[in-house]
């Protein structure tokens, strides 16, 4: 419902409108009349109507002296003229200045409703929009944080004219101390509750980090704290001289540091940049202050790093990955798992010794990574079968936040391919050493059978063969042979009336009497006298 105004100073004109006119059937309500402008005036002030319905000749200030008051005072009232046919020209003037209609004299309810209803729809388009247009303002107003976060981090992460970062600043109210700036990126790398952590909680722990630091840092002038996308906490301070700007970083940064977890449960590193100018290179401090947070791969969490410093302590030399791949390799088709570990903990060693940053420490591990799965293939396809493919060990790598955890997970991944290439390997001597047992019962009565023939049947060598013969059976493979054909012979000396001779021809010997040599040293007896006592036995 819309309030309505009326001004006219013919109180029979405004008794017989006031009395004819269903205002609320337009959505409308006369909230009062008056019989001239200033009057009007004087009511408008205190009530504040949408429209005002007014005569154009009225005494002390006539309608169009009151639609020009209007228009400067209240311009977003709306204005209907009443007017007879000499008046005319001066409601087109009226029209000129506010007024959104006209209605000549005499007025007709039914006219009088279809300017009203007119004016009320445009009324109601004004009204949404007025209202859309609130809540914008609301919903700015509520999301100005999340914007000027946004803009600070495009400030630092894309290209961005000296122009557009003047107005951004004066925007968000971001006051500068000096021309240079200095970045402190701050990462949560660990919850130290005994509970499992879900996703809000890991939430309030990120705003409270945000929170604590953006107070302790509210104390210094010319500095911004605000977060990015990937829930990091940056800080930006200001200054003029760029030592100095080294300096007062470390102090916030150990004093927020400090804060943060003794107040919360969490461990967190604090990266230091270098100072850049706040033009076209003020993207130098941020890019620093990453790299600086790197090194907790290879320093450890927990840690307050400053870029400076591992300047001064890094004096590396290049990676000889290709030795390290070539001693993987040799590792896994001959190592013990105990000897992995150490070779293991020999690599993170080295990456501790020479401070490589933690995107190079993932690159090499990455493709120590490849190296291994594609051995495991070229070995035997089914040992390439680990938990998870080469693509998501590789995409595992980059998931650690330091060198501690991703040695322990490597040292896993590591021996747990040197057991499956052992029990591979040991499952393959059992299936050789079953083969060649089987080749030698085939062959049994074969007076030319011999460990060479049975290691060409193989494909494996004499010398291997014996020593895994002799590891899964407890005997050399000659041994194995004669006490296999000396227990035949006993069985046919005792079961069959056939001749020494040949018996020995049946269990594989060309000469009887080497033979009977043979089973006297194996049976202390000749044959001829093992069968005389197996007889006996019977009998």
């Amino acid at each position: 419902m819309y309030k309505l105004l009326f001004v006219d100073d013919e109180i029979l004109v405004r008794k017989a409108i006031s009395n004819q006119m269903n205002w609320a059937e337009y959505g409308f309500e006369c909230i009062g009349v008056s019989e001239d402008g200033i009057e009007a005036l004087e009511f408008i002030e205190r009530n504040r109507p949408d429209v005002v319905l007014t005569d154009i000749d009225m005494p002390f200030m006539d309608g169009l002296e009151l639609t020009k008051e209007l228009s400067e005072r209240y311009p977003l009232i709306k204005v209907i003229i009443l007017t007879g046919y000499d008046d005319f020209e001066y409601a087109q003037q009226a029209i000129k200045m506010q007024a959104v209609d006209y209605i000549l004299k005499p007025v007709t309810p039914e006219d009088l409703g279809g300017v009203l209803g007119k004016l009320r729809s445009e009324l109601d388009v004004t009204r949404r929009e007025r209202q859309d247009y609130e809540h914008l303002k609301r919903q700015l107003t509520e999301n100005m944080p999340l914007l000027r976060e946004r803009f600070l981090e495009r400030m630092l992460t894309s290209q961005m004219s000296d122009k557009e970062k003047r107005e951004g600043w004066q925007y968000f109210q971001t006051n500068w101390k000096g021309s240079h700036v200095i970045e402190l990126v701050m990462a949560v790398d660990d919850f130290l509750w005994s509970q499992t952590v879900t996703t809000s909680d890991q939430q309030l722990i990120w705003f409270a980090v945000f929170n604590v630091t953006q107070e302790i840092m509210s104390k210094c002038s010319g500095a911004v704290v605000f977060r990015d996308r990937d829930n990091r906490v940056l800080t930006l301070v200001s200054g003029v001289d760029p030592v100095e700007l080294q300096e007062e970083a470390m102090r916030n940064a150990e004093e927020i540091h400090h804060a943060v977890t003794s107040i919360l449960p969490v461990k967190v590193s604090i990266g230091i940049g270098d100072a850049s100018e706040l033009g076209s290179n003020v993207s130098f401090a941020h890019e620093t202050a990453l790299s600086a947070l790197e090194y907790r791969f290879a320093i450890g969490s927990n840690s307050i790093i400053r870029l400076s410093d591992m300047a001064q302590r890094s004096n590396r030399e290049a990676f000889p990955i290709m030795s390290w791949e070539s001693e993987l390799i040799t590792k896994l088709k001959t190592g013990t798992m105990e000897e992995m570990e150490i070779w293991v903990a020999k690599l993170f060693a080295v990456f501790r010794d020479q401070l490589y940053p933690g995107d190079i420490c993932q690159i090499y591990l990455q493709r120590i990574v490849l190296t291994l799965m594609h051995t495991l293939y070229e070995m035997n396809s089914d040992l390439a079968q680990l938990p998870q493919n080469a693509e998501s060990l590789t995409q595992k790598v980059t998931k650690f936040t330091t060198l501690y955890d991703t040695e322990e997970w490597m040292k896993s991944l590591c021996t747990e391919a040197v057991s499956k290439i052992k029990s591979s390997r040991e499952n393959f001597n059992l299936l050789q050493i079953a083969k060649s047992i089987e080749y030698f019962k085939a062959q049994f009565n074969n007076p030319e059978l011999s460990i060479k023939s049975v290691c060409n049947h193989i494909t494996m060598s004499t010398s291997y063969f014996s020593t895994l013969f002799k590891q899964y059976t407890g005997k050399t493979f000659i041994e194995y042979v004669t006490h296999e054909r000396m227990e035949k012979a006993k069985e046919l000396l005792n079961l069959t009336s056939m001749k020494s001779y040949e018996i020995a021809y049946q269990v594989g010997y060309s000469d009887p009497h080497y033979f009977s040599g043979a089973f006297k040293k194996h049976a202390g007896d000749t044959p001829t006298d093992y069968r005389l006592k197996m007889t006996t036995k019977k009998a």
